[in-house]
């Protein structure tokens, strides 16, 4: 079954662009990546899905259900994360946890106690006299309390401390392994590379690359690092270089025996070879001229 497809699926506000003939399928049980940087589509798409707005053409189905036809039977189903948590202003956590779940029409008493425990949520405090990163807590034990088939979560970590962003994927793999389809919108390339199994990728609009995300990942271009003294100047196919006192590291994806000729004429007391992680491959799709490696 198929959680989430599109077709063809087109926003524009007026004259903008938001997205742009988007194809996109994330099967049930998957935990789906949906890379860009801000203003690259990602939010429009979310909405769209969750029929927060209607597309200007094409189609969103979510369950085999159409977003602008079942919108209310979808959204039972959905745990919806914002990037932005906002919430009515004087109200306690455990009332906004309660308001939650009763417009689902659902006792989450005893997950939401068990989400709070585990994120170190105060229910007994007001809402307004709380960080970013609590109200960001609020708004996951809102997402997740009702046990949904689906998570949209859409740049999901902002405002959390590294023990709670770990503790929030933890939470989300156990999900993911009870048979809840993940899709996690984020520009955190290392959140997409240790948790997702496959991945998009979203540049004005439109999706430029899909697949595992072991294929995003694979590049002809190797990660070079030389200590020692050597000459790049007259060697093609580098780029992305960083130079420090005593060491030069750059991407490289020319020939290798020019490379080896370049390094055997100077001096290299070490050599370290490596595959680019996701972040490097993601660049290189946003680069001006090009959108393949």
């Amino acid at each position: 079954m198929e959680s989430i497809k599109t077709t063809k699926l087109t926003k524009y506000y007026g004259k903008a662009r938001g997205i742009e003939g988007l194809d996109l399928t994330v099967t049930q049980g998957e935990f789906f990546g949906f890379i860009g940087p801000n203003g690259a589509g990602k939010s429009t798409t979310i909405r769209t899905l969750l029929g927060l707005i209607a597309p200007t053409s094409g189609s969103a189905m979510i369950f085999e259900k159409d977003v602008t036809k079942e919108k209310e039977s979808i959204l039972r189903d959905i745990g919806y994360l914002p990037s932005e948590a906002l919430f009515y202003q004087g109200m306690k956590v455990k009332d906004i946890l309660k308001l939650s779940a009763d417009l689902r029409k659902k006792d989450c008493t005893a997950e939401s106690k068990l989400l709070c425990e585990r994120l170190q949520l105060d229910t007994a405090r007001k809402i307004d006299e709380m960080s970013f990163g609590n109200r960001k807590k609020v708004a996951i034990v809102c997402a997740l309390q009702h046990r949904p088939k689906l998570l949209v979560l859409d740049e999901p970590t902002g405002g959390l401390d590294p023990l709670m962003q770990k503790e929030f994927f933890d939470i989300l793999r156990e999900r993911n392994k009870t048979g809840a389809t993940v899709f996690l919108s984020s520009h955190v390339l290392s959140e997409i590379q240790r948790n997702c199994t496959r991945a998009v990728i979203i540049r004005d609009g439109r999706i430029i690359a899909q697949g595992s995300v072991d294929d995003l990942s694979k590049t002809s271009a190797k990660r070079i690092t030389v200590h020692g003294s050597i000459h790049l100047e007259n060697l093609s196919g580098v780029r992305d270089r960083k130079d420090t006192k005593d060491s030069v590291s750059f991407l490289y994806s020319g020939d290798m025996d020019s490379l080896l000729r370049t390094l055997s004429s100077g001096q290299v007391n070490d050599l370290t070879i490596t595959e680019p992680d996701l972040e490097e491959v993601f660049l290189h799709y946003y680069e001006k001229d090009g959108e393949t490696v």
